[in-house]
């Protein structure tokens, strides 16, 4: 196998309140969604939400239907500019996504902000800083 990531999915207890968060905050239009899977329109890699009990019954292990919470994954989101970073938070937080740090110029190059959806993961928006 060559190692290439075709699909990042989500598995959450709180599957109606994450598929607003990310086609209400972030803007995703929906691809597919079934009762307990939706699958976003994404160009790339694939992203998708599913259940609890959804990977409990297409794996038969239980511990998939144990509730977790937070900090399971980050998505980032590239922007066009530094300022873009700036507008793109406040608007994000606007409606509705939890603030976890405003925007700043970090070390690495990048003017960086994080902010979390309803399962506590934390994403991040960002933008190169010319040098």
């Amino acid at each position: 196998m060559t190692p290439r990531i075709d699909m990042v999915g989500i598995i959450t207890s709180r599957f109606d309140e994450m598929v607003s968060f990310y086609t209400d905050v972030l803007g995703f239009g929906i691809k597919m969604k079934m009762d307990h899977y939706a699958e976003f329109e994404n160009e790339g890699v694939r992203f998708a939400l599913s259940t609890n009990s959804v990977m409990v019954q297409a794996t038969g292990h239980a511990s998939y239907g144990e509730e977790k919470k937070g900090q399971a994954l980050e998505l980032a989101f590239r922007v066009a500019s530094p300022a873009d970073v700036d507008t793109t938070y406040a608007d994000l937080v606007a409606k509705g996504a939890t603030l976890i740090a405003d925007p700043s110029d970090k070390p690495w190059g990048q003017r960086a902000a994080f902010f979390a959806d309803p399962d506590g993961n934390i994403h991040e928006v960002f933008a190169d800083i010319a040098v």
